[in-house]
């Protein structure tokens, strides 16, 4: 049976600022792909077909080994993740767009194979530019942050072409270094596979509907029963806690940005997470995601109070 690329969906790098952006990338240090690398084939007889072909409409050559290392996902990776040289990204579709970033579904396969780690869809989060934005988050955020390059700070402030640039994957880089924290962590975030500019590849949350593979809802489309409910709660508060013993907050947190995998709770959209210590408004963003959490929980009947929860993630921060 031929497979279909293109599965039944239902709609629901920043490069570090120390090191230049990275060029093309050296055709000469992947002479010899690693799908050849434990091979018998002698290496000089062995060419990057990949200067050759070009994949079709909306599809281009993995970028896996066109980053850096360093912005590729944390080891162990789970064994979804394709690293084969010899894959392709085909874009399925938008999958949701916001004010800053839109979310894509992006497909990485090996032509021709559908075994487990060789094809996987994936969320491609893609940032946009300053001057593309509807929406600029406010300063208090960066509180407490610091831009490495100080020659990034000038561009910045002067708003030249250079400082819109980096203006523009500031956001994405800052997501993925909390993704990566958090998942140290051990807390329920998609996992972090790689940064490339202003895109994020990101692992897809699904539900699995008649068969079929669904984005999972976001908190606040699910009407859970009481039971499930409780559950629910338990897991942000455990969310909330683990952040503040390590003195982070979300600073976004709210039921718009929180999964429903079935019985499991994925928190997302992270680029705004704040010193809850370093940044003088990080008390006040904590105090704001436990009302917005709890808001939604007491209006389907869950007796919970923010200022306890409040109370409760100070005395472990501090």
């Amino acid at each position: 049976m031929t497979r279909d690329p293109r599965p039944s969906l239902t709609p629901s790098s920043l490069p570090d600022p120390d090191q230049p952006p990275p060029g093309p990338v050296d055709q000469s240090a992947h002479a010899v792909p690693s799908d050849f690398a434990d091979s018998d084939l002698d290496p000089a007889f062995v060419f990057d077909f990949r200067a050759y072909d070009d994949p079709g409409d909306g599809q281009r050559w993995s970028t896996w080994l066109s980053v850096e290392p360093l912005c590729r996902g944390p080891e162990p990776r789970p064994e979804w993740v394709v690293t084969s040289q010899g894959a392709v990204d085909t874009d399925l579709g938008v999958l949701k767009t916001g004010k800053e970033a839109d979310a894509h579904l992006v497909e990485r396969a090996v032509p021709g194979s559908d075994a487990v780690g060789e094809s996987v869809v994936m969320v491609a989060k893609r940032y946009r530019g300053e001057e593309h934005r509807t929406f600029h988050r406010s300063s208090s955020y960066t509180e407490g942050r610091r831009t490495r390059n100080s020659r990034d700070a000038r561009a910045m402030a002067k708003k030249t072409a250079h400082g819109r640039a980096v203006a523009a994957g500031q956001w994405a880089w800052a997501e993925w270094q909390a993704l990566l924290r958090c998942h140290e962590l051990g807390l329920p975030v998609p996992y972090p596979v790689q940064i490339d500019g202003t895109e994020l590849l990101m692992e897809w949350i699904t539900v699995e509907r008649d068969g079929v593979l669904e984005t999972a809802p976001r908190l606040a489309q699910v009407r859970p029963d009481r039971a499930l409910l409780g559950s629910y709660f338990d897991q942000v508060r455990e969310v909330l806690t683990e952040l503040a013993r390590h003195g982070l907050v979300h600073g976004d947190l709210s039921a718009y940005n929180i999964l429903a995998a079935d019985d499991r709770l994925v928190v997302i959209d992270l680029p705004q997470i704040v010193d809850l210590v370093g940044n003088p408004a990080g008390p006040d963003f904590l105090l704001r995601d436990c009302a917005n959490v709890c808001a939604w929980f007491r209006g389907r009947g869950l007796d919970v109070d923010e200022h306890e929860l409040f109370g409760e993630l100070l005395a472990q921060a501090y």
